[in-house]
Formats: C-alpha cells, structure tokens, sequence
C-alpha cells in the first residue's frame, strides 16, 4: 500500500502533464530517444564502454537528427525552424544518456559492460546472402492473382 497510493499519484499527474504537451514536442523527443540509442550504441562500441562517450554519443546522435530535421523544415514554406523542437529532440538524447549510465553494469575501471546490439563493429565479418531465383513460368511472368497478391482476390 506504501507503494500503490504514490504510484497513483504519479500516474494521475503524467496523465494532466502529458496533456499540456504537443504533440509535436513528443513526437521529437520520441524520434530524439531512438537516434540517441543509437548514438551511444556506437559511441560505446568505437570507445570500448567509456562512460563520458556513451554519453556524449547519445546527445551527438539526437542533436544531429535535430539539426536535420530542424534545416529540413526551414526549407519548407509552411514550417519553419523551431527551437523548441531542437530542444525536445536533445533531451530525448540526454535522457537516454543518463539512463543507460543510471542502469548499465559497470566493469573496475568504470567502463559499461554488456552489449546493446549483436554487431561488433571491431571484427569484420561477411554476411552470407541467400541465393534466389527468378522463376518465369511458359515465358510469361505470374499474375498477381498467382502470387495472391491481388485485391481482388480477397
């Protein structure tokens, strides 16, 4: 019960504080989460789990998306360049920076451990590709009706 009641609490208030936001705001700090994942993911591989870098990729990775997305709606005659928008992409970035340092394991010499992906960028490797074949059947190529992609064959 000591946990329920506060839980609550804070659920009731996220659902009035998410009402105040556009959006538009959280669908870039959303778009600013993904990029910086993917930012720190490469930013923790390249500098073998350094913490400062991690972070530092995960705020580069959704500062970069910002800026490009922010120099394409400048562009259009409509939209224009919004700063709140830029900030709602990097604190996206920030807030996944701090949470993989708040989470992750830490080796003795203070270096993230485990993997966010299977990929190591260190190794090449060579990815087998499947062999496929075109098949054309009596020299004419298959209706879509064959291949069940027609709509009017539902």
């Amino acid at each position: 019960m000591r946990t329920l009641i506060p839980t609550l609490v804070f659920l009731v208030l996220a659902s009035y504080c998410h009402g105040q936001v556009e959006r538009d705001k959280a669908l870039h700090f959303l778009g600013g989460n993904l990029f910086g994942l993917a930012g720190a993911g490469i930013a923790k591989q390249a500098s073998e789990g350094n913490r400062i870098w991690t972070f530092v990729g995960s705020v580069a990775g959704s500062t970069l998306i910002g800026l490009a997305k922010e120099a394409v709606d400048a562009g259009q005659r409509e939209n224009g360049w919004d700063n709140d928008d830029l900030a709602a992409t990097v604190l996206g970035g920030v807030t996944v920076g701090v949470t993989i340092d708040l989470f992750s394991k830490k080796d003795d010499k203070k270096r993230l451990r485990g993997r966010y992906s299977q990929l190591d960028l260190k190794k090449k490797k060579t990815f087998p590709y499947p062999k496929s074949e075109f098949v054309v059947w009596d020299g004419n190529l298959p209706s879509l009706n064959t291949l069940g992609l027609s709509y009017l064959s539902l």
